[in-house]
Formats: C-alpha cells, structure tokens, sequence
C-alpha cells in the first residue's frame, strides 16, 4: 500500500531522515516534483498563516522590496499550502504572500500538499533560520516546541539542522529570560551575545537593570562580561541533565520503523511512540501495521 507520506515525494522525505535538513533544496524538490498543471493560482484571500510560524515580525523595507520585485516580474516562485476545510494554511512562502497583496495582486500560484503539525513546524522554521535573519528569542522559541513535539533530544535536533550542540543549548537558555528582556532581545536592542550573558543571572531586577545600561551606554558583550563579573551577582545553578545511551540497534530499528510507517518513531527506555495527526492518519498506521480494527471490535 503506497502511504500518504511516501506520496509526498523525496523533498519531505527528509524530514523524517537523520541528515541536515536544507530548506531551499527541500523547497526545491517539492516544486520540481509538482508538475505544472498542478500548480494552481489561489485567491489571496483564502490563505491563513502557518499557525507555527515562529516569525512575529516581517520587516517593512524587505516586503517593500520583495513588493516591487512582484509587481514587475511576477511571484516567480509559487507558495506551498496545505488544503484545510476553511481554505488553505501557508507552509512555506509568508513573505511571498504579503509582499504579493502589497503589489495589489488577488491570487498567487501555489503548490498544495498535505502534511501533519510537526511537519509544517519544521519547514516553518527552516525557511525562517536559513533564508531570513530571524530574533534570537522567536528561534529559541521554535526549537523548544519542535524538540517538545517531536519527542527529539538536543542531540538530535542539532543534527538535524545543522547546529552545533552548544549553540542549541545557549538558544534554549534564553527562554528563561523575563519578557522585558525577551523584548529587548526581539527588537534588537541588545544581541544574542548580551542575552546569552544575562539569561545566566538568577536576579531579575538585576537583570533589568544591566539590560538598561547595555541599551543606554552601548556597551559590548565583552563590557557587559566585565561588569558582571565585577559586581559577583549571583548566578543559576547549572542544570545536569542525564543523557539516555541509545545503542546503534535502537537506532536502526527507529529508522526501520519511520520508513514503514510514514511518520516519525520514537523508541525509548521499554516502549515505542508512535505519533499521529488524526483518526484517518491512526487508521493508516494500523492498517500499514496489519491491525484490523474492524475485527478487533467483535472481541470486546
């Protein structure tokens, strides 16, 4: 039985593989494998955003531009969207969107394809980390719902996209910042440098106030480390964390069984999740497992 997945070509397919995802050939292949009569022109009006678009902010110049582009050549690359019952959610191509009304244009030309939550948060932030300068915070954000969501560990999620280990874990201690200082860090008023200095700080009033002095005096990371280290302010205790050992088996037997069924496979200590997005999809599974749940009814 051909699965849902396996329909959706070799671009998604790595999605669900171990190596670094690249957003543009992902794109790229989704695009390549659509043949043209399938790409159709979609009224602007009908297409929501990605609800997992971890961007909060588009900047008004790069949209201007982007705008201008559209409005003498055309939307040269179309947009991907998933059908939903109320229209169409956006999966990749936000900017392209907006930029396409401010040129005064009513349709764009679209790619649709069907895929799950985790899927659609995952390209979302591809397309935001690898091809637009995305706030420190608002990424820090989106790789703590996708490694929630996708039962990953840091370990994983790193390779997967392409980061370094350390530089996800200095991502994710920025959420423990307060939101004066998060907001700060989202309009740029202090780097990811500062922030990286700050969220290490167990005084929040102190935080705040060394926030201010960075914004008002322009200091440095190197000024702000100084400081710090000057004033002996108290620091968070460190957070040990035990790693699980996977053994190479495991490993295997997970890759195995995401190919079988279509969708990701988390084995753990003693027990196998496998996720899904919807009784059609659970239906899909157990079909593609050989349990039949029309029998198993007239056991109960």
């Amino acid at each position: 039985m051909e699965t849902k997945r396996k329909a959706l070509g070799k671009g998604l397919e790595q999605l669900f593989s171990n190596e670094i995802i690249n957003f543009n050939d992902l794109e790229k292949d989704i695009i390549d494998e659509t043949p043209k009569k399938d790409i159709k022109e979609i009224n602007l009006s009908e297409i929501r955003s990605n609800p997992y678009q971890p961007r909060k902010v588009f900047d008004p110049k790069t949209l201007e531009d982007l705008s201008r582009s559209i409005k003498e050549y055309g939307v040269i690359e179309p947009v991907i969207v998933k059908k939903t019952v109320k229209g169409y959610e956006l999966i990749a191509g936000e900017r392209r969107c907006k930029a396409a009304k401010l040129a005064g244009l009513d349709t764009i030309p679209a790619v649709i394809k069907d895929f799950n939550d985790q899927e659609m948060m995952e390209i979302a932030l591809l397309e935001n980390i690898q091809r637009e300068d995305l706030n420190p915070i608002d990424e820090a954000e989106a790789y703590s719902k996708i490694i929630e969501i996708g039962g990953l560990t840091q370990e994983e999620f790193a390779r997967k996209f392409g980061k370094s280990r350390s530089h996800v874990t200095n991502m994710l201690g920025l959420l423990s910042l307060n939101s004066y200082t998060k907001d700060l860090v989202r309009d740029r008023k202090i780097t990811m440098g500062h922030a990286r200095c700050l969220s290490k700080l167990s005084d929040d009033d102190k935080v705040k106030a060394l926030a201010d002095k960075v914004v008002a005096h322009d200091l440095s990371v190197r000024e702000l480390e100084k400081l710090i280290a000057e004033s002996d302010l108290p620091k968070k205790e460190p957070q040990y964390r035990t790693h699980e050992v996977r053994s190479v088996k495991s490993s295997i037997y997970e890759k195995i069984m995401r190919e079988k069924v279509g969708t990701k496979v988390k084995i753990g200590p003693k027990k196998i999740e496998i996720p899904f997005d919807s009784e059609m999809d659970l239906e899909r599974i157990l079909d593609i497992l050989g349990v039949s749940v029309e029998d198993s009814l007239y056991d109960v």
